[in-house]
């Protein structure tokens, strides 16, 4: 199944309503899309609504807000080094984990090991974002 949202930054809560709705006590949500395109801002909404602050992984590799909420971003140390870092192994930890520049070959190893995900692809669209969400 596929779900498409047009929205800016101020209407995301449509979005992160669906995540929720959609959402169980553990899965994993690959965020796709260019460099600028808004996986973080999307993750920092998010966590904005269960009253935390977040900010880019990209030189930690992960943040962890409150006990539920984890974030990757796999950008500059590739699929390889995440799964040597083990830090595969953290999706066994019941919450929801948002994995930036997550790519088909992260997703084919979560539909091995059955976990449940989606896939978000967010491409600028003017002043707005294209949310295209899958497997939801």
């Amino acid at each position: 199944m596929e779900k498409v949202f047009i929205l800016s930054k101020d209407e995301l809560n449509d979005l992160l309503d669906f995540i929720e709705e959609k959402t169980n006590k553990r899965v994993i949500i690959l965020l796709r899309g260019d460099l600028g395109s808004g996986k973080t801002t999307l993750v920092q909404e998010f966590v904005k609504r269960k009253g935390s602050s977040a900010t880019s992984p990209t030189f930690s590799i992960q943040q962890i807000y409150g006990e539920d909420i984890f974030h990757y971003d796999l950008y500059g140390v590739g699929l390889e080094k995440f799964l040597e870092l083990g830090l595969f192994d953290e999706f066994e930890k019941d919450g929801i984990h948002f994995v930036e520049w997550g790519d088909e070959k992260l997703e084919n190893l979560l539909k091995i090991a059955g976990f449940d995900y989606m896939v978000i692809n967010i491409e600028p669209k003017n002043s707005k974002r294209v949310y295209k969400v899958v497997n939801a």
